[in-house]
């Protein structure tokens, strides 16, 4: 079974990374629990807690493994593994998720986002004066020839279209 899924929930191991035939992976056990407003009591009710082995592959590996703690709040989307599993004397079922994207989740607190200066995009990015442009996009300057006017008079400047 693979299927997308979204879920927030706290780091309950630290996470550790290795690398396998030249490709860092880092893992991680997330737990998530569902909780939901109880309206006969008016309180909120917790329910079970489901845990999650996580894993990160690549330069999101590197980036999880240097930015993710032990009891950080997160929240990710990847791709949902459902495995049973035997080992003679027991049996089991593993559920993992290969994360596609992950970032601590600030309802409870903040953060503090340094772009990687390794890659050619960002380096790249970072020249231009709009942080939303793609790499090869034209001048962000204000295309003054096509200014045109509201009812009240107002100019109301127009970007350049974006490059091919």
């Amino acid at each position: 079974m693979s299927d997308t899924i979204t879920i927030v929930g706290v780091i309950g191991t630290d996470p550790e990374k290795k690398t396998w035939n030249g490709t860092a992976i880092t893992t991680f056990r997330v737990a998530s629990k569902d909780r939901r407003f109880d309206r006969a009591t008016g309180a909120w009710v917790d329910g079970e807690t489901n845990w999650y082995t996580v894993s990160a592959y690549r330069r999101l590996a590197e980036h999880a493994f240097d930015s993710l703690h032990r009891r950080d709040r997160v929240i990710l989307t990847g791709r949902l593994r459902v495995r049973n599993w035997d080992s003679g004397d027991k049996r089991g079922t593993s559920v993992d998720i290969d994360v596609d994207a992950i970032g601590h989740e600030l309802l409870f607190g903040t953060t503090t986002f340094a772009q990687d200066a390794t890659t050619g995009a960002s380096a790249q990015a970072s020249t231009s004066d709009d942080a939303w442009a793609p790499v090869d996009a034209p001048s962000t300057e204000w295309d003054t020839a096509a200014l045109g006017s509201e009812s009240d008079g107002a100019q109301q400047p127009s970007r350049p279209a974006p490059g091919p």
